[in-house]
Protein backbone atom coordinates (compact mmCIF):
# COMPACT_ATOMS: atom_id res chain seq x y z
CA UNK A 1 0.00 0.00 0.00
CA UNK A 2 1.33 3.44 -0.83
CA UNK A 3 1.16 6.47 1.42
CA UNK A 4 0.92 10.19 0.82
CA UNK A 5 3.61 12.55 2.10
CA UNK A 6 3.00 16.28 2.10
CA UNK A 7 5.79 18.78 2.66
CA UNK A 8 4.84 22.30 3.65
CA UNK A 9 6.80 25.54 3.48
CA UNK A 10 9.08 24.54 0.61
CA UNK A 11 10.88 27.71 -0.52
CA UNK A 12 10.09 28.80 -4.07
CA UNK A 13 13.70 28.47 -5.20
CA UNK A 14 13.88 24.90 -3.87
CA UNK A 15 10.64 23.96 -5.63
CA UNK A 16 11.83 25.53 -8.86
CA UNK A 17 15.20 23.77 -8.70
CA UNK A 18 13.56 20.40 -8.06
CA UNK A 19 11.00 20.92 -10.82
CA UNK A 20 13.75 21.95 -13.24
CA UNK A 21 15.88 18.89 -12.39
CA UNK A 22 12.88 16.60 -12.74
CA UNK A 23 11.96 18.10 -16.10
CA UNK A 24 15.53 17.82 -17.35
CA UNK A 25 15.39 14.10 -16.59
CA UNK A 26 12.01 13.70 -18.28
CA UNK A 27 10.23 13.03 -15.00
CA UNK A 28 7.31 14.61 -13.24
CA UNK A 29 8.19 16.31 -9.98
CA UNK A 30 6.30 13.60 -8.08
CA UNK A 31 8.16 10.76 -9.82
CA UNK A 32 11.51 12.49 -9.37
CA UNK A 33 10.92 13.06 -5.64
CA UNK A 34 9.73 9.48 -5.17
CA UNK A 35 12.92 8.18 -6.79
CA UNK A 36 15.05 10.44 -4.57
CA UNK A 37 13.17 9.34 -1.44
CA UNK A 38 13.69 5.69 -2.38
CA UNK A 39 17.41 6.42 -2.74
CA UNK A 40 17.51 8.11 0.68
CA UNK A 41 15.67 5.20 2.28
CA UNK A 42 18.31 2.75 1.00
CA UNK A 43 21.25 4.67 2.48
CA UNK A 44 21.09 3.09 5.98
CA UNK A 45 20.81 -0.37 4.39
CA UNK A 46 23.88 0.31 2.27
CA UNK A 47 25.80 1.58 5.31
CA UNK A 48 24.90 -1.56 7.28
CA UNK A 49 25.94 -3.79 4.38
CA UNK A 50 29.24 -1.94 4.06
CA UNK A 51 29.86 -2.24 7.80
CA UNK A 52 29.25 -5.98 7.58
CA UNK A 53 31.75 -6.33 4.74
CA UNK A 54 34.31 -4.28 6.68
CA UNK A 55 33.89 -6.40 9.82
CA UNK A 56 34.13 -9.63 7.84
CA UNK A 57 37.24 -8.45 6.01
CA UNK A 58 38.88 -7.30 9.23
CA UNK A 59 38.19 -10.69 10.80
CA UNK A 60 39.74 -12.44 7.80
CA UNK A 61 42.79 -10.17 7.81
CA UNK A 62 43.05 -10.47 11.60
CA UNK A 63 44.79 -7.23 12.16
CA UNK A 64 45.00 -3.66 11.16
CA UNK A 65 45.92 -2.65 7.68
CA UNK A 66 47.12 0.86 7.10
CA UNK A 67 46.03 3.19 4.33
CA UNK A 68 49.20 2.77 2.28
CA UNK A 69 48.82 -1.01 2.20
CA UNK A 70 45.23 -0.69 1.04
CA UNK A 71 46.15 1.81 -1.68
CA UNK A 72 49.06 -0.37 -2.83
CA UNK A 73 46.71 -3.37 -3.13
CA UNK A 74 44.19 -1.29 -5.08
CA UNK A 75 46.85 -0.03 -7.48
CA UNK A 76 48.24 -3.52 -7.94
CA UNK A 77 44.78 -4.89 -8.64
CA UNK A 78 44.26 -2.21 -11.26
CA UNK A 79 47.60 -2.96 -12.89
CA UNK A 80 48.98 0.48 -12.07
Amino acid sequence: MSRVIQIRDVPDEVHEALAHTAGAQGLSLTRYLLRELEHLARQPQIARANATVIRTTQAQVQGGVDRDTILAALHEGRGE
